[in-house]
């Protein structure tokens, strides 16, 4: 019997010598990242954590939204842009977004805010409402004492399991995370880390995730771009560890320190030479 030889799988996402500049041609132009350039293979039944860190303005959100295809950042002003051997066109099911800001429908309960995409997909009631009562025990919410509750009687923290839900409910390829646990006190920015390593291992998605954390970097990431002043571009790339404890373990342990003050100090210097204070 003949082998048979399966084609190669196209990478995620191929960034090549991308340059995002707005306004163009007038006094407010601005450049926000130049000649970014990363590949992201695409291994069967290991969706990457890919952290991306950098200083204050270095165009790490630009990267996202790109891929995310929303303007104004996309599309890009050169370069090109590829996910999965193709060039992005704009929003897209294959991607869910979660942002530092807490979106949710005000009037709608935690159900139907989880079940939201699957409504605008035409999924049937009874099958939407079936799914959504699953995530919210997938993301360590209560079904009885939470599903019917609105955002604003939420924490937090909470809300960002919501927000979590309403991503993975839709089965994406790809996962984009802007800041998600900015906002939340330390403890539960830990437990809310340790949440998206359980769902992030069973949805096998890509994840890039924006952060201002080096610590959360360092944990989460199988690999962290570290980014320049603006306008942004990757001065380094380093591997991590994958998770294979809880954060606050983790975190205490020599090897990870070690890692963080590397990344700190390469921060701390480029922000002394842009004059930061």
């Amino acid at each position: 019997m003949a082998e048979i030889i399966k084609p190669p799988r196209a990478d995620v996402c191929v960034f090549d010598k991308v340059t995002k500049t707005y306004a163009a041609g007038t006094a407010r132009e601005y450049t926000a990242i130049k000649d970014v350039s990363f590949r992201v293979p695409d291994v069967e039944g290991h969706g990457e954590l890919v952290a991306v860190l950098g200083p204050s303005g270095c165009g790490k959100s630009t990267v996202l939204k790109i891929i995310a295809g929303l303007e104004p950042q996309h599309p890009q002003s050169s370069g090109s842009v590829m996910l999965f051997g193709k060039p992005i066109e704009g929003p897209g099911a294959d991607r869910g977004m979660v942002f530092q800001e807490y979106t949710a429908f005000d009037n709608r309960t935690v159900l139907d805010n989880i079940a939201f995409g699957l409504e605008c997909q035409g999924v049937a009631k009874g099958e939407r409402m079936e799914k959504a009562r699953a995530w919210v025990t997938k993301v360590g919410l209560n079904v009885e004492r939470d599903a019917l509750k609105f955002p604003h009687q939420l924490s937090g923290g909470m809300r960002q399991r919501v927000a979590i839900a309403r991503s993975l409910i839709l089965n994406p390829r790809i996962l984009l995370m802007d800041e998600p646990f900015g906002a939340l006190d330390p403890m539960t920015r830990l437990r809310m880390q340790d949440l998206l390593v359980t769902l992030w291992r069973e949805a096998q998605a890509t994840v890039f995730f924006v952060t201002h954390s080096i610590e959360e970097a360092v944990y989460l990431g199988d690999r962290i771009y570290v980014f320049s002043n603006a306008p942004g571009t990757i001065v380094e790339q380093i591997a991590s560890k994958r998770p294979d404890k809880p954060a606050v373990v983790r975190q205490a342990e020599p090897d990870f320190a070690e890692q963080v003050r590397h990344i700190r100090e390469k921060i701390a210097k480029m922000e002394a030479e842009a004059g930061v204070v």
